[in-house]
């Protein structure tokens, strides 16, 4: 932990248990004593470690419904969060996939961007979100105006130092904001998650968060054409429609606590991965549990699944599809039932652990380190 150091967090908004709130756990293990500031907060909905933060809201807080209707204030929150100034603290760090990083400092204090992606609500997944016709269309002006504050909260003045998830959002950091980035893959539970020592029962998992990207439409189908048992997990805007639509053999669970989501790891026959996603810290865990990955061969993905004949010689931890359709996906499924000898779950496992909550802590503590010492050069700041 960085001693005697004041830290400001700030996160998009507190209303489940995703990816990007098992980052801000870890951040605020290694700072407890930490303020978090954010747009809406549902208490109790996140992790214990989080809630205990002494936590500031915006005004959208609130407003009556806006814990489960927030993404509805999207053009409203540019302004919310630039009218937090975290101010008397030697550190602020946002965690941001939307507008968390457009916090602004008082006082020159150096601020850290852990981005899980440029907004993708109004960049790379523009498309997914608002479709190509008139709603697109009609969406027009208020995609270009946040597009320019999305590239004006991010100058040098307003982010000292971007964290990238993945080699991805570096890339997407690069091409929208003209910065450069530095990669720390997110933590994940590994010692939490592991291989049960069982034969596989013969059920593949998919976990959801039922938004349009994460393409559980296209899993669904998949398995339309296939004669197998998917179990979907999760829940999000586009769970009820899609359960209404399913085949008999896709089964929905809803949301599941942890120790279930680790029971269905350990004992899936695979986890179906369609998205293209930022990082993926489910298919991680999913590797954990010794279990291989049908995923989309790009993306975030595309750098934690290791895929048949590697050019690199490492050992296979699941298999690539490169076309989100249905055909594709059905047919990655194939392969790997085809080739499933080829599938060590002690190696799986083994990939997977270097993906640790501990690395992430220690590559976080030198970054913050570096970006300390940078700003402060004759300060006696100790890691």
């Amino acid at each position: 932990m960085l001693a005697c150091v004041r830290v400001a967090l700030v996160h998009d908004w507190l209303t489940g248990r995703r990816g990007g709130e098992r980052v801000l756990e870890q951040l605020a293990l290694m700072h407890p004593d930490a303020d978090l500031y954010t747009l809406v907060h549902d208490p109790g909905s996140s992790f214990e470690a989080i809630e205990r933060l002494r936590i500031h809201t915006s005004a959208l807080d609130r407003i009556p419904g806006a814990q489960r209707h927030y993404r509805k204030f999207l053009p409203l929150m540019p302004a919310l969060i630039e009218r937090f100034r975290p101010a008397g603290y030697d550190l602020v760090i946002s965690t941001s996939h939307a507008v968390a990083k457009g916090v602004r400092p008082t006082g020159g204090t150096p601020h850290v961007c852990v981005c899980f992606t440029p907004m993708r609500y109004v960049w790379d997944q523009a498309d997914a979100y608002l479709g190509r016709g008139g709603r697109r269309l009609l969406a027009a002006p208020l995609i270009a105006a946040l597009r320019r504050w999305d590239v004006r909260s991010s100058t040098p003045e307003r982010v000292t130092r971007f964290i990238a998830i993945s080699r991805t959002v570096a890339d997407r950091i690069r091409r929208h904001y003209g910065r450069e980035s530095d990669l720390i893959y997110p933590g994940v539970d590994v010692e939490r998650i592991r291989p049960s020592g069982a034969p596989a029962e013969d059920f593949y998992l998919l976990v959801g968060g039922f938004v349009p990207y994460k393409r559980e439409d296209l899993a669904i189908e998949a398995f339309r054409r296939l004669d197998r048992e998917l179990v979907v997990v999760g829940d999000g805007p586009t769970r009820a429609r899609l359960a209404a639509g399913a085949p008999a053999n896709v089964r929905f669970t809803g949301r599941i606590d942890d120790a279930e989501l680790t029971d269905l790891y350990a004992r899936c026959r695979a986890l179906v991965y369609p998205q293209d996603e930022d990082f993926g810290i489910v298919a991680v865990e999913a590797q954990a549990a010794g279990r291989p990955v049908v995923a989309l061969g790009r993306g975030g993905a595309s750098e934690t699944v290791v895929p048949l004949d590697d050019p690199a010689g490492r050992a296979a931890t699941g298999v690539w599809f490169y076309e989100q359709t249905p055909d594709a996906l059905a047919a990655a499924v194939r392969q790997l039932e085809k080739q499933e000898a080829a599938f060590d779950p002690l190696a799986i496992r083994r990939h997977a652990e270097g993906f640790s909550n501990e690395r992430f802590r220690r590559e976080m503590r030198e970054a913050i380190a570096e970006t300390l010492r940078s700003a402060s050069p004759h300060a006696d700041r100790r890691a």
